[in-house]
Formats: C-alpha cells, structure tokens, sequence
C-alpha cells in the first residue's frame, strides 16, 4: 500500500516544472568549492569542537577534589 503510494506520487509529479522561474525569483551568485566545503563541512565540524570544549571546560571546572 505504501509502495504504491509512494510510486503514484512520484509519478504525478513534475521535474520539468523545476526549471521554471517564478515571479520575483533572483538567484544569487552560486558557491565555489572552497566555499561549499567551508560552510558545509568546516564550519560544522569548528562548531562542534567548540561546544565540545566548552562544554569538558564547565564539566571540569565544576568538579572539586
């Protein structure tokens, strides 16, 4: 039943239209590489290492022996 569901969906709709502007549609300038990977990859793994260390700098400061 999902299957085919699934299949009438995918079916009905249209790829084609996609490629049709819109009204007021303005792309902007598209990314480079270096760009993508920054934003998509460097920027994510920086963010994470922060949170990290933040987070062993409050844990260990909270500790007392």
């Amino acid at each position: 039943m999902v299957a085919g569901t699934t299949l009438t969906t995918l079916l009905m709709t249209s790829p084609a239209l996609a490629l049709t502007r819109d009204d007021g549609d303005d792309p902007g300038p598209g990314l480079s590489v270096v760009e993508t990977l920054g934003l998509y990859v460097a920027l994510p793994i920086v963010l994470f290492l922060v949170i990290a260390g933040l987070v062993m700098v409050m844990d260990k400061s909270g500790k007392r022996s």
